[in-house]
């Protein structure tokens, strides 16, 4: 056994001594393979590299749409791709990683502890990707479920967006306007549910490209309420748009799929 399978196994077994496994070790190797996989940079690699291939024929195609929010003539409006932030465009696995290896859980206090620190690193193609959407002239606006919410000591503002921005332009991003992120919260109706967000960005811009690691990215009335059997059906209903119109980035770690699924989750298992 080298040093690092000593390590993976002697995290494993404290996870499981400290009474942790059902949150920590549920995680750990879907963490591990995000960050230590060949496969998984080459699936995100593989997400936005498709996308610039088929990005010609959306901007030349005043009839292309992405957004079923997008209503009327949308044909003299300016193209826009709209991207989910977190494991689209950030890797947040470190602080996935503080919280298994420590036996914690999420939270929304250590996740903006998370957020002001700003380290976020760029998922796999997505810099490349979005520096060549500013050479086409396409912008892009950012759908984030990053809560806009007043932290101890602060005015009026929005530090999280501020925050968003500046971990952008530090992993590769630049220039990033406040108008082009629109967090949680930050007008009234802008709930987890990410369809009054398109619908605004529709009023503005022709949206030819979806990015996301959820399939609320995609689709409204989705992340509860449903069924894995109601959410294939989706899927398959709108096999044209994969590869195409919409991208998803793979997260096993958390999501909508996750929050679906009924207790006891070990019903979903199929076995022979």
């Amino acid at each position: 056994m080298n040093n690092f399978s000593r390590s993976i196994f002697a995290v494993v077994l404290l996870l499981l001594l400290s009474g942790c496994a059902s949150t920590a070790s549920n995680n750990f190797n879907s963490l591990l393979w995000m960050q230590s996989s060949a496969e998984y940079k080459a699936n995100a690699t593989q997400v936005y590299n498709s996308a610039l291939k088929n990005i010609d024929a959306a901007l030349g195609d005043s009839g292309w749409i992405a957004a079923k929010e997008q209503v009327g003539d949308s044909s003299s409006l300016p193209p826009a791709v709209v991207m989910d932030i977190d494991e689209t465009v950030l890797d947040n696995s470190r602080y996935m990683g503080k919280v298994v290896l420590e036996g914690g859980k999420w939270s929304s206090v250590t996740w903006d502890q998370w957020v002001a620190l700003k380290e976020a690193t760029a998922v796999p193609g997505a810099v490349e990707f979005i520096n060549a959407m500013k050479t086409r002239n396409v912008r892009v606006i950012y759908i984030s479920n990053r809560e806009c919410r007043k932290r101890d000591n602060q005015g009026s503002g929005c530090s999280q967006e501020a925050d968003t921005i500046e971990n952008l332009a530090k992993a590769g991003v630049p220039d990033v306007l406040p108008e082009n992120v629109l967090l949680l919260g930050e007008n009234d109706d802008w709930t987890s549910e990410k369809k009054s967000r398109r619908e605004y960005v529709s009023k503005k811009y022709r949206i030819v490209m979806l990015f996301g690691d959820d399939l609320g990215d995609f689709l409204a009335d989705v992340k509860s309420n449903s069924t894995p059997q109601e959410r294939d059906r989706l899927v398959a209903e709108n096999k044209n748009n994969w590869g195409r119109k919409w991208f998803m980035l793979p997260n096993p770690t958390y999501g909508s799929w996750m929050n679906i699924l009924r207790d006891p989750k070990s019903q979903y298992i199929l076995k022979y």
